[in-house]
């Protein structure tokens, strides 16, 4: 059977990666993974025995990582997917603002003009509603709302998406999702979100400590994430060149004490504690719209809150996930809740 498009993923043993390189094979993709492992790579080990699935060790960092992966006699990729990055405000606060610049911004104006170079069709970058930071008037934020950001993290993918929408005329089409806070499991599963880390500590602990208890955020299930990027790769071009859509939908908008309630639907013996806490990090307190991605690329999501709670209850308490307390299910040791 002929394969679809070749697809080269930056990250792809992440999160989202992990979970895109899956659902991309199974679509009959031909996938290609660039990752430098800084998590690991037991997450891509399923795949290494598909006849479409090539993978590299390499560091986007270094200015020919793409090409020097091309070079192994692989096909040019038809997109490329940017999910390489240090990603979260305590990860970019961990390693410092010039680390996390050159991995967040550098890189991914590196890897870009690598794509244009050779002439990859369309490249997509993720972002992240952390980029609208604390709504000013209260009204849901749409992909036309100011951008306010409170942390690092956010300055740099302000500064990258700041550098795509430069490249509007490049012969690569930049398309760039601010994704909601992402929940659920993937491959590599991640416990250092808050839905993910509420269920890890009701479940391990049978406690909560809750912080800015009465912000408001917006979730999405990681598979929802992974339908959008495969949407935004399938679109015409000429309807997605340059073009920025927030990720999620308008059901995914919860207080932190409806998320709380959520959690304790399931574990109802959990005990929660709230704590006020000033500190310089991603202050988030906005609902976010997410029409136009409904009303242009016709994309809705298939899981709310409470599947994902369901599910990650089912894998704890099944002991799919062996010792989720483990570093490597975090991209840093503390989240603020």
């Amino acid at each position: 059977m002929k394969t679809e498009r070749h697809i080269l993923i930056t990250g792809g043993a992440g999160y989202i990666g992990s979970l895109l390189t899956s659902e991309l094979l199974r679509a009959n993709f031909s996938v290609s993974v660039a990752d430098s492992l800084l998590f690991g790579g037991e997450s891509l080990v399923p795949f290494l025995h598909h006849p479409n699935f090539r993978f590299v060790k390499a560091d986007v960092t270094e200015p020919r990582a793409i090409r020097d992966a091309l070079r192994r006699n692989w096909p040019k990729p038809d997109a490329i997917v940017h999910l390489a990055g240090i990603v979260g405000f305590p990860a970019c606060q961990s390693v410092g603002r010039p680390v996390a610049w050159r991995y967040n911004v550098e890189a991914t104006k590196l890897v870009f003009e690598q794509a244009s170079a050779l002439k990859v069709e369309r490249f997509v970058f993720a972002s992240t509603y952390s980029n609208y930071g604390l709504a000013v008037d209260g009204r849901p934020v749409t992909e036309e709302s100011p951008l306010n950001p409170q942390s690092l993290y956010a300055e740099t993918k302000i500064a990258a998406e700041e550098y795509l929408l430069t490249q509007k005329d490049a012969p690569c089409a930049p398309l760039l999702f601010r994704f909601a806070t992402l929940y659920g499991i993937s491959p590599r599963t991640r416990f250092d979100l808050i839905v993910n880390q509420f269920v890890l500590d009701a479940y391990t602990k049978r406690r909560l400590l809750i912080y800015q208890r009465g912000y408001s955020r917006s979730f999405v299930h990681v598979k929802d994430v992974v339908r959008g990027i495969m949407i935004g790769l399938d679109v015409p071009q000429e309807k997605i060149r340059a073009q920025v859509y927030n990720l999620g939908a308008d059901n995914g908008n919860y207080t932190k004490d409806q998320i709380v309630a959520l959690v304790l639907k399931r574990m109802p013996e959990t005990v929660v504690d709230y704590k006020d806490l000033t500190f310089g990090g991603d202050m988030r307190d906005i609902t976010v719209s997410f029409a136009k991605i409904k009303r242009e690329l016709g994309f809705e999501t298939t899981m709310d809150v409470d599947d994902g709670i369901r599910e990650l209850l089912f894998a704890l308490k099944s002991g799919l996930i062996h010792n989720p307390t483990d570093e490597r299910y975090r991209n840093a040791q503390f989240i603020v809740q």
